[in-house]
C-alpha cells in the first residue's frame, strides 16, 4: 500500500509541477515556441482548454490554469485519503490545498534554478531550453545582479537566489504549520 501511495504522491506532485510552470511561463511571457514550452503546454491543454472556455483571464494571470492547479491539489488529497482508507475533511482538504500549492510553487522555482545550473555547465548556453529556464529566472536573478555582480565568470545570484528561496520557505511554512 506505501509503494501505491508514494506512486500516487509523485504523480500528482509532477504535474502539478507541471501546471504550475506553464502557469509561470505564461506570467514571465516565454517564448512558447520553445520546445519546452511546447511539452509543458501540451501535457496541460487537454484540461485548461475546456476550462478556459469557462474562465476567463484576469490580466496576464491565467485563472483556468490557476483553477486547474487548486483542482489537483484538491484531487490529490482526495486521492491519498481514499486510497489510504481514511475518512475526507472536506473544509481540511480546501485550507490545506492553497498551502499545498504554495509549498509546490517553492519546490518548482527551486528545481528550475537548479536546472538552470546544471545547464550552464552542460550546453553553455546552447539550447533552446537554456532560453525558456533564462526568461523563466531572469526575473528573479536580476536584482539579485544589481546588488552582487558577478565575480570574474562566477555568477553568484543563482545560489543568493537558492538560499533566499529555502529562508523564505522555512519562514513561511514554519508559520503556517504552527512550528514557532
Amino acid at each position: 500500500m506505501n509503494a501505491v501511495l508514494m506512486v500516487v504522491n509523485f504523480a500528482f506532485d509532477a504535474y502539478l509541477m507541471v501546471v504550475l510552470l506553464r502557469l509561470w511561463l505564461q506570467l514571465v511571457r516565454a517564448d512558447f515556441y520553445n520546445p519546452f514550452s511546447q511539452t509543458i503546454v501540451k501535457l496541460t491543454h487537454p484540461l485548461v482548454a475546456p476550462m478556459r472556455r469557462v474562465i476567463p483571464s484576469i490580466g496576464r494571470l491565467d485563472t483556468a490554469t490557476l483553477v486547474l492547479a487548486l483542482l489537483v491539489a484538491v484531487a490529490k488529497f482526495f486521492v491519498i485519503a481514499l486510497i489510504a482508507g481514511r475518512a475526507v475533511n472536506p473544509i481540511a482538504v480546501l485550507i490545506n490545498a492553497p498551502v499545498y500549492i504554495l509549498y509546490e510553487i517553492f519546490q518548482v522555482v527551486f528545481w528550475i534554478l537548479l536546472f538552470r545550473v546544471i545547464m550552464s555547465w552542460v550546453s553553455q548556453g546552447r539550447s533552446p531550453i537554456d532560453y525558456v529556464l533564462m526568461q523563466l529566472t531572469e526575473p528573479m536573478l536580476a536584482p539579485i545582479r544589481k546588488i552582487i555582480p558577478p565575480i570574474g565568470m562566477f555568477d553568484l545570484s543563482i545560489l543568493v537566489a537558492l538560499f533566499l528561496l529555502k529562508v523564505l520557505e522555512t519562514l513561511i511554512f514554519l508559520d503556517l504549520l504552527g512550528g514557532r
